[in-house]
């Protein structure tokens, strides 16, 4: 059996506790209490909640590591020649060039329309802008390589010329090749380096960051009945050894981050028990990456409202993560993310300041 922890207990600061709380993956979130997740195989067989200091009492060498780092603090996301800090949550614009994504498909007309919004959404905000060129909603056909290409090459070579930050959401090859010599500094693979067999290749020889992200199934068939013996767990253990396969293929661990994959393979239930135990990530030692925005689950829990009346909900999940310690949260509607962070950093620091 394997014990996983859990920070939980969340805290406004660490003043007045007197060491009996401890600082989540070097953000501004503190926690109290710290949850032993007894596993065997896929599945939860015990759980037992625990202060934080009686945590050392219980250390072995793999709960020790697991500790050191959950309360350690990431290195800064290098991006070329633009530094994203992770000491505060941040935000990726979601910039779909697609005709069929559920939420902004079609939008733009032409790349310089999609450059421009991209621009704005730095403008007002944004760390990182993450450019698509497929659809990977629930029911969308592959796209080919070529045509991902001539949708995305030249919205990326538009926005680096013009100094953003630029990711890459593909998981073809020849796509991340194209995009990263257009100007892409970072890939997000929905796959998780399972689509292409050159993927893991050509960002190792990049040297550039990769988001590694869990899904069950493909895209066409993924919301088909979704099924997991206990989806924290199987989650977890997925997407550790995925990290240890991308690092096998040689690229470097301080240039992996992970997503639980929100949506992907996962029905409401399963959506809202990752979301209440995301803090549980940070233990694989990668800066966590959230993309719930517009999200159907949102829907689900508001009569069936539709895309463009989910900003509520996705303010909702996009706070909820940051509590936990999420470093990254995707979304479409950037300025009103980035507002709620800063109030809600506001209130951290408010938090954070002594008393006279």
């Amino acid at each position: 059996m394997r014990t996983l922890l859990r920070p939980t207990g969340f805290v406004d600061s660490p003043f007045g506790h007197d060491g009996k709380v401890a600082r989540l993956a070097g953000g501004l979130s503190w926690f109290a209490m710290v949850e032993l997740i007894g596993i065997d195989g896929n599945r939860r067989v015990s759980a037992e909640l625990l202060p934080v200091a009686e945590i050392e009492k219980r250390f072995d060498n793999d709960l020790e590591r697991q500790w050191t780092t959950l309360t350690s603090a990431g290195a800064p996301l290098s991006l070329g020649e633009r530094t994203v800090r992770l000491d505060q949550p941040q935000v990726m614009a979601i910039l779909n060039v697609t005709p069929d994504s559920f939420s902004d498909g079609g939008q733009f007309p032409d790349a310089s329309s999609a450059a421009e919004a991209g621009a704005d959404m730095m403008a007002n905000g944004a760390a990182i802008v993450d450019v698509g060129g497929e659809s990977t909603r629930p029911g969308a056909k592959p796209v080919w390589e070529g045509d991902e290409i001539e949708r995305i090459a030249p919205v990326i070579r538009q926005l680096a010329a013009a100094g953003a930050a630029v990711s890459a959401d593909t998981r073809k090859s020849d796509v991340m090749t194209a995009a990263l010599e257009a100007g892409a500094r970072m890939i997000n693979d929905v796959s998780a380096l399972t689509y292409d067999d050159r993927a893991a290749e050509v960002i190792a020889a990049a040297g550039v960051p990769l988001v590694v992200m869990h899904h069950k199934g493909a895209p066409e068939t993924m919301q088909d009945d979704p099924r997991y013996d206990d989806v924290l767990v199987e989650v977890y253990l997925w997407l550790e050894e995925r990290v240890a396969t991308a690092e096998a293929a040689g690229i470097s661990r301080d240039k992996i981050l992970i997503d639980p994959g929100f949506g992907f393979g996962k029905n409401v239930a399963h959506n809202l028990e990752l979301m209440n135990g995301l803090a549980l990530f940070h233990s694989l030692g990668c800066p966590v990456v959230v993309g719930a925005s517009r999200k159907r689950t949102i829907g689900a829990l508001s009569g069936e409202a539709p895309v463009d009346r989910r900003l509520g909900g996705s303010i909702a999940f996009a706070l909820k993560a940051a509590e936990q310690g999420a470093h990254i949260v995707r979304a479409h509607d950037v300025f009103e993310t980035v507002q709620a962070f800063r109030v809600w950093r506001g209130l951290r620091d408010q938090a954070l300041t002594p008393r006279v």
